[in-house]
C-alpha cells in the first residue's frame, strides 16, 4: 500500500483528486489532506507519506515554503499547477515532473508511476523552479539536465551548443564538458529559443553568445569561439545571417 497526502487550497480540486485516487487507484491510501502551508506543515510533522501531491500556489504561501519548512521530508512529490505557460517552462528548466489542472486519468496515472521511480528533487532543482516561477519574464540562470545516471544543474550561459543523437541530446559546455541527456533536441530548441539559442540545423542548436563567424562557403557553417564548426542548413541560412547581422550592428 502506497500512502499519500494531498495539499491544495481549492476545496473542489482537493475533493476531485481525492475522489479520483479512491476510485481509480486502490493501491494508494490517503492518510491526510490540507489546504494551506501551515496546515500542511502540521500534518507532515505527524505523518510521512510515500507520495505528496502538492499545489504550487497556496493561500498562505507556496508549495516551496512548505518544503523549506520541512527539509527532512522524504516523500516523492507530485507538483500540481494550473495551466500556465510560465509554470510549465519553470518545471521544464528544473527537470521536475508535474501535472496540470485539469488533468486526465492518463496524466494522473502517469504522474503516479513516475513518482514511484523518481529521485527526490534536490535543493538546486527546487531553487531553479522557485526562481523561474517568481521572475517569469527574466532569463533563467540555470537549467537541470536529466542524464541516465543523475540530474546535472548547469549555468545556461555555459552551454555552447547542443547536438542531436537520435532521440537524445548531447550538451557541449564551456570547459569541454559533455552531458548526454535523454530528451530530444526539439524539446530543448523549443525551451531555449527565447534565450539566444537558435536551431541552425536539424541536428544542431547553438548559443549565439559563442558564435565567432559565419563562413558562407561549403554550404555555410559557423565557427564557434571554442573552435567547433557547426553546419547551417540551407533552410536556416537566411535566418542565421539576419540574426548575426543584427548582433554585429549592436
Amino acid at each position: 500500500m502506497i500512502t499519500t497526502v494531498l495539499i491544495d487550497d481549492m476545496p473542489t480540486a482537493l475533493q476531485l483528486l481525492k475522489s479520483d485516487l479512491e476510485s481509480k487507484h486502490s493501491e494508494i491510501k490517503i492518510i491526510g489532506t490540507a489546504k494551506s502551508v501551515v496546515e500542511g506543515a502540521k500534518l507532515l510533522r505527524t505523518v510521512s507519506p510515500d507520495i505528496l501531491f502538492l499545489d504550487i500556489m497556496l493561500g498562505d504561501g507556496t508549495g516551496f515554503d512548505l518544503l523549506e519548512i520541512l527539509p527532512e521530508l522524504n516523500s516523492k512529490v507530485i507538483f500540481v499547477t494550473a495551466s500556465d505557460e510560465y509554470a510549465i517552462r519553470a518545471f521544464k528548466f528544473a527537470a521536475i515532473d508535474y501535472i496540470l489542472k485539469p488533468y486526465s486519468d492518463e496524466e494522473l496515472a502517469s504522474a503516479i508511476e513516475k513518482a514511484k521511480k523518481q529521485l527526490i528533487p534536490d535543493s538546486e532543482q527546487l531553487g531553479i523552479l522557485r526562481d523561474t516561477l517568481s521572475e517569469p519574464n527574466k532569463k533563467p540562470k540555470k537549467i537541470s539536465l536529466h542524464t541516465l545516471e543523475k540530474i546535472s544543474v548547469v549555468d545556461l550561459d555555459d552551454i555552447i551548443r547542443c547536438q542531436s543523437d537520435s532521440n537524445n541530446t548531447i550538451f557541449y559546455l564551456k570547459g569541454g564538458q559533455k552531458i548526454f541527456v535523454t530528451k530530444t533536441l526539439k524539446y530543448f530548441a523549443d525551451m531555449l529559443k527565447s534565450y539566444e539559442f537558435i536551431r541552425v540545423h536539424q541536428s544542431h542548436l547553438i548559443n549565439l553568445q559563442y558564435v565567432k563567424e559565419f563562413i558562407k562557403t561549403d554550404g555555410g557553417y559557423l565557427i564557434l569561439k571554442n573552435k567547433d564548426n557547426v553546419p547551417v542548413s540551407v533552410r536556416k541560412r537566411a535566418e542565421v545571417m539576419e540574426i548575426l547581422s543584427g548582433i554585429n550592428k549592436n
